[in-house]
Formats: C-alpha cells, structure tokens, sequence
C-alpha cells in the first residue's frame, strides 16, 4: 500500500510535488538568538529588557531574506546591544537548533564571549531598553521564551 501512494506521489511532476509538500508539511519561523557570556566572569551573561518590559531577553530575531542563522545573530547582537561580532566569533551552540513546537519557530542559538568591563553596550531606547550582564546563578524575571530557550543549556532563573 505505501510504495502503491509513494509510487504516485512521484509520478507528480515536479513543480506541484513540491507544492503537495509545502502545503501539507508544517511551516515554522526561523530566528537567531545569542548567548553572549563575559569572559572575565564566565558566569554573567548579557540580558535584555525589551518593550513591554515584562522579562529580560537574549540578543535575538528573525532572518532577513537571503541571510543565513549565523549571519542574523550577528547582525541582531549589533542591532540590539551594540556589539559588532564577525562570523568567526560565534560558536554554534549544543544543541545549536532549538524547536518551539508551541509557537511553530525554530530558533538557531550561538555563544559569543566578550570581556563585559571593555565591551560598550548600546541600546536604541526604543527596540532595547537595557541592556545589562547578570550572573547565572541569579537572573532577573526572563521572559517566557527565554526561560524554556535557556533550560535547553541547563541554565535557570530562580524567579
């Protein structure tokens, strides 16, 4: 019965076997997020507090047309804190893709270490409100997301 309906499947041309997939197949978002640790105190990480202000967040975003995960992590970091990094910077983190089946979006997660006495934070007030470093072991009020997107790395919030 299933080589008989695979048989088919692939008797389709091309054009509309493709169109089949797409529309039966689940349809996910894909984002960037960084985890950007200080090097001088390797358990602080930098935290963002965002409109509406209900939790901090990590440097994160969608992908533009055309770019690829890594690129948007670092184009998101120096949008949201200030933060130029090169590609060669991140680090693909373990497990580097996390799947949010709730909300249909898979983000793609990368680490970065910058020495936070040296590194300028700049935020745009309006997108970012604070940017700021936060030991791991007592981190603010995250947001939902980035509660679940951190315990993927062991890493919880004691609020």
């Amino acid at each position: 019965m299933l080589s008989m309906a695979y048989g088919i499947f692939y008797r389709i041309p091309p054009k509309w076997r493709s169109r089949l997939v797409k529309t039966i197949s689940p349809k996910y978002i894909l984002g960037s997020v960084v985890l950007i640790y200080d090097t001088e105190k390797p358990d602080h990480l930098l935290l963002l507090r965002q409109p509406p202000g209900r939790g901090w967040t990590l440097p994160a975003g969608l992908l533009d047309r055309g770019e690829t995960p890594i690129q948007a992590a670092c184009r998101e970091a120096a949008e949201e804190t200030g933060i130029e990094f090169t590609l060669d910077q991140l680090t693909p983190a373990v497990p580097n893709a996390v799947v949010h089946t709730k909300g249909r979006w898979v983000d793609m997660v990368f680490t970065a270490r910058v020495p936070a006495s040296t590194t300028a934070l700049s935020v745009d007030g309006a997108e970012v409100w604070e940017a700021a470093w936060h030991p791991i072991g007592s981190l603010p009020r995250l947001t939902v997301a980035t509660a679940r997107l951190l315990e993927h790395y062991g890493i919880r919030s004691q609020s």
